[in-house]
């Protein structure tokens, strides 16, 4: 419902026929917080994971004790990613908005043309920031977020008490998984989100290809069909994965120890080192032999976007509460707490950050990725690629037929789009 709705809303641009969304606007106003439309309140909505929580209260505690601040109240809100985007689309439709989010990039462009996040260059500096995590963000030659990490890709992990080293490509992997299977060791060797087209794309770039090109759809190729072979290979021939399994599911697999490998991004690292301690491995998404290709793993990062609803007072405290929150010391007690790459070129100098061992890995596997596309025609192509990958993954469809749907799929709903 919110999906058709909001394509509704994107075909007619800015010419939007509010009558069309007023079931839309009233069902989903039920289920969220009314934000407090006050100069010294700020509504946050985030997506973050569990264990990030605390990291974010008490900046946010720290920024309250400063004098000039002890008046300010800050109402944070937890989402999960999708919910995060629909009750902020469904929020600005009805005209209370929260007045910033905390959410990854790939996001921004529909935000950006539906005209609900303000472009923030004529309000921060963004020289002091990451140049490529500033560019993951901008659209139109406009920027539309202020970097807060600079990542939020796909690594391999592993644990170190089943897998004394990581393999180093796909055949090693293969291998290990086999002997191990085989030996009664492990039921199951790898887990990642098979239903999820994030967690394709690395595999997509090591056989050539991309969901993308420009703002036009390159999902019906042969590279698709390979990746997604690949994906079948895994599942049902080599035998390695669990048949259904979505993120939750790989999540407790990996802690309960009852697989050796798992894909995961940079955000769960810090909640990995608090589990399994100096048993915790991190290594890059292993080469994949068939093609000498090294996985492509989107990189982008986490972000602050701010409502366009945000008066000109209320934004001269969101300014500066996010220099706060992005300042040299919080940037590093980031990495020291979340394993997150700063975004602040300042803070990812510091010798600390460069040394660590997770740091290393962390940015050689970032050399290794793609930035993630911000084309509004993503979120088509998400949509798209997340459906008839399901349809393959259980063979409810040919992969031939399920690539060329996808595409087609993808192709007319940005024409709706773009007219």
């Amino acid at each position: 419902m919110y999906l058709l709705l909001f394509w509704g809303m994107l075909l007619r641009r800015k010419k939007i026929i509010l009558s069309v969304f007023c079931a839309f606007i009233c069902l989903s106003a039920c289920s969220m917080p009314e934000p407090k439309n006050t100069d010294k309140t700020i509504v946050l909505w985030e997506q973050e994971d569990a264990q990030v929580a605390p990291y974010i209260d008490k900046i946010l505690e720290d920024f309250k004790a400063l004098g000039e601040n002890h008046n300010i109240e800050i109402v944070r809100t937890h989402y999960q990613t999708e919910d995060l985007r629909q009750q902020f689309q469904a929020a600005s439709l009805a005209g209370v908005p929260p007045d910033v989010l905390i959410c990854p990039s790939d996001t921004a462009g529909i935000y950006a043309v539906s005209g609900f996040i303000l472009a923030i260059d004529d309000y921060f500096d963004l020289d002091k920031y990451n140049k490529a995590a500033v560019e993951s963000v901008s659209l139109d030659c406009k920027t539309w977020g202020i970097p807060i990490s600079n990542g939020n890709h796909l690594m391999l992990f592993y644990n170190k008490k089943l897998a004394k080293n990581p393999p180093a490509d796909t055949n090693e992997l293969f291998k290990f998984c086999k002997t191990n299977i085989a030996d009664k060791k492990l039921e199951y060797c790898i887990a990642f989100d098979m239903g999820e087209p994030f967690w394709l794309m690395p595999w997509l770039g090591a056989f050539g290809g991309w969901p993308i090109d420009n703002k036009t759809p390159t999902l019906d190729t042969k590279p698709m069909r390979q990746a997604l072979e690949f994906y079948l290979d895994l599942k049902y021939e080599k035998k390695i994965m669990p048949m259904e399994c979505d993120y939750n599911c790989m999540d407790s697999l990996f802690k309960e120890s009852k697989v050796a490998f798992i894909i995961n991004g940079d955000w769960a690292i810090s909640s990995y080192i608090n589990h399994f301690k100096e048993d915790f491995g991190i290594a890059l998404l292993p080469k994949l032999s068939k093609t000498n290709r090294w996985p492509t793993p989107m990189i982008s990062g986490k972000y602050f976007m701010i409502s366009s609803e945000v008066s000109k007072k209320k934004m001269k405290l969101l300014a500066r509460f996010i220099d706060f929150y992005t300042n040299k010391e919080n940037q590093i007690r980031q990495f020291e707490i979340l394993k997150r790459l700063p975004a602040l070129k300042e803070a990812a100098q510091s010798e600390n950050i460069k040394q660590d061992a997770v740091s290393k890995i962390s940015m050689q596997q970032i050399l290794k990725g793609r930035p993630m596309p911000m084309a509004t025609e993503m979120r088509a192509i998400w949509d798209s690629a997340r459906n008839y990958m399901g349809l393959a993954m259980t063979k409810k469809m040919s992969i031939d037929e399920a690539v060329k749907k996808m595409h087609k799929n993808a192709a007319n709903k940005i024409e709706e789009m773009n007219r």
